[in-house]
């Protein structure tokens, strides 16, 4: 399947089904996942990097859980749009998903969307030991939401 920006890849997209969002950590991948009709986000789980085949296919696992059409990566550019090596390394991580699942693959920007979580659960009070556990699910909510509020508005402006 092919890999392209969310708004491109959202053609080819079935009209109903759910979306799973990840942000792609070094060390964890925060599973997010939407609705049917893609309207709201929730977190799903942190899944602990491993092997590559191991990681993907829990996550090709969760996606049929979900009966999901599609993944949103999140793209980790710079603040000035340019692509740094996180985002090369998302770019490498989405070209050998795809060998593996026969979902599309979208890229949706995720700028500062770990730091506007923390900032949310540490306004939540939300202890540190908390806020470790569940931050990178929170950031593929907040990422997956941003995208479903993208989808959702491309007609209108």
């Amino acid at each position: 399947m092919p890999i392209l920006a969310l708004i491109d890849a959202a053609a080819i997209f079935p009209q109903r089904g759910a979306l799973i969002g990840l942000d792609l950590g070094t060390k964890t991948i925060g599973v997010a996942a939407s609705d049917p009709d893609r309207r709201v986000a929730a977190p799903v789980e942190t899944v602990r990097r491993n092997r590559f085949n191991l990681d993907a296919q829990r996550l090709i696992a969760l996606a049929a859980e979900r009966r999901a059409v599609a993944f949103v990566l999140g793209l980790p550019l710079n603040m000035d749009g340019s692509e740094g090596a996180r985002a090369q390394s998302t770019r490498a991580f989405a070209r050998n998903f795809a060998k593996l699942t026969e979902l599309p693959i979208a890229l949706w920007d995720e700028r500062l969307s770990t730091v506007a979580v923390e900032r949310a659960l540490v306004a939540a009070d939300a202890s540190r030991a908390k806020r470790k556990a569940v931050i990178d699910q929170h950031a593929a909510t907040y990422i997956l939401q941003g995208a479903l509020d993208r989808l959702a508005h491309r007609g209108a402006g």
